[in-house]
């Protein structure tokens, strides 16, 4: 009998500073309701999608604390988890999360068509710096706002009706290293799903990278990774001009050949959707990338003691 999961990457246009959050919500619960009219069953959100991209800013007090959720769900957010539910449709989603300690991470959750957390992971590779850019209009402070993660990358079953696949979760600059969809591809991954807010410039300050050449990289790295650990892969966006700030979008739903079967088309709202044959895996896992037979970890102890690019002597 065929795995068949239909998928939907549900890209959001911006989500302005000033915007509410019951506005917000509205949007992430339409763009469910309209991907279950399409037979979707499990529907991938961007990261932090219940707020503006808040770490372009300097902020602190209680601005600051309020774009945090201290549970998942919570009495903001329980709109979309009971009309999740009873639409029998599962959802990935981004959040910035604190916990009772008060430790701050960048967080995601994979919830079940029945409204149980599946799994949860926190963003391991934080971009841009603790402190401002001097003369900056725009920063990027995640490493101020966020702890490292600390979960790690735990693969997952997925729901019964999806046909219990083994999936992972990143979030936006993760996608971008090898290591963490190794990590993945390690533990036999056969669906990886992510959200990111990426700049639609060089948020560090640099002039070298346009909207153009960095949505081709955000690109190329799901697809690269895919093809390289067989396995489906969705990312999704939030996309367009937040406040003068630009995201780019091209929201994908990449299959284990590397090849891209759905793609977002505007800035805006969206839902691409696309069916996942989860056995076509098999090819990449058992041939190219058959781990047990071609893997020398021996020669790849580099990997994982060293930090940064050493020259030789």
């Amino acid at each position: 009998m065929p795995r068949i999961l239909r998928l939907a990457a549900a890209q959001m246009g911006p989500t302005q500073r000033a915007e509410p959050r019951d506005v917000t919500l509205a949007r992430l619960i339409a763009l469910l309701e309209q991907a279950a009219s399409q037979g979707a069953q499990l529907v991938v959100f961007p990261e932090l999608a219940f707020t503006t991209f808040f770490p372009r800013w300097l902020l602190s007090g209680e601005e600051l604390e309020s774009y945090y959720e201290a549970s998942m769900p919570n009495p903001q957010v329980q709109e979309l988890f009971d009309r999740a539910r009873e639409l029998g449709i599962g959802f990935y989603v981004g959040y910035a999360e604190r916990t009772p300690e008060g430790l701050h991470y960048n967080s995601a959750i994979t919830v079940g068509p029945d409204g149980s957390i599946l799994g949860k992971y926190r963003k391991v590779h934080l971009p841009g710096s603790v402190e401002p850019r001097e003369g900056a209009r725009f920063q990027q402070l995640e490493k101020r706002y966020f702890e490292y993660g600390d979960t790690g990358f735990p693969a997952f079953r997925g729901a019964e009706s999806w046909h219990r696949p083994i999936m992972g979760m990143l979030i936006c600059n993760d996608r971008r290293w090898p290591e963490a969809w190794r990590e993945y591809g390690l533990q036999d991954v056969e669906l990886m799903v992510m959200g990111y807010n990426s700049a639609a410039y060089d948020p560090n300050g640099g002039t070298t990278e346009n909207e153009e050449i960095r949505t081709f990289h955000s690109n190329i790295a799901v697809q690269a990774n895919a093809y390289m650990n067989a396995t489906w892969a969705v990312s999704v966006a939030k996309a367009g001009n937040e406040d003068g700030s630009g995201l780019i979008g091209s929201s994908v739903i990449v299959d284990p050949n590397g090849v891209i079967v759905g793609q977002a088309k505007t800035l805006e709202d969206e839902v691409v959707v696309a069916d996942a044959d989860l056995d076509a895996v098999r090819q990449g896992k058992d041939k190219m990338f058959n781990f047990a037979q071609h893997r020398r970890p021996e020669h790849y102890r580099r990997i994982v003691d060293q930090v940064g690019a050493q020259p030789p002597a």
